[in-house]
């Protein structure tokens, strides 16, 4: 099994407001860290090689990630390890705060690509059941076991 991940934020501002122009210059940066960091599997992105432009939510200020990885310390290791961890420090800068959850886990089969409909039920599930099997968080991995 592998664990997928969903995340999303709310912007303050458009992508191309300047305001928000040192978050998008670091996404490629934190795109390219994830694509070779040990335990990556698979990112949603489009032909840009990222995930903004596709808009999911009917609120089009929500942007989101979705990607598949090995396992949970491999993937809690690049959220708090890498260059991704800095960009994450100044989300506040960026983003509005958002009250309830805004990342889900879940555990996939090796070769599930899982949808952006799939992550939005894993997330609504999370944030209406709180923690389980079927979603988490990296404090409630089931059974305190790690894929």
């Amino acid at each position: 099994m592998h664990v997928a991940q969903f995340n999303i934020s709310r912007e303050r501002n458009p992508l191309d407001h300047p305001d928000m122009a040192d978050f998008v210059r670091r996404l490629d940066v934190v795109n390219a860290a994830a694509d070779g960091w040990a335990g990556f599997v698979w990112r949603l992105h489009d032909e840009s090689g990222n995930a903004t432009a596709i808009r999911a939510f009917e609120d089009k200020t929500i942007i989101f990630n979705l990607s598949v990885w090995r396992s949970v310390p491999e993937l809690k290791e690049f959220v708090y390890r890498s260059s991704h961890y800095d960009v994450l420090k100044r989300r506040l800068e960026w983003f509005h705060r958002i009250v309830e959850p805004s990342y889900v886990l879940w555990l996939v089969d090796d070769d599930h690509r899982p949808s952006v409909d799939e992550a939005k039920q894993r997330l609504a599930h999370l944030r209406e059941h709180g923690p389980s099997d079927h979603a988490f968080t990296f404090d409630s991995v089931p059974g305190g076991s790690v894929p």
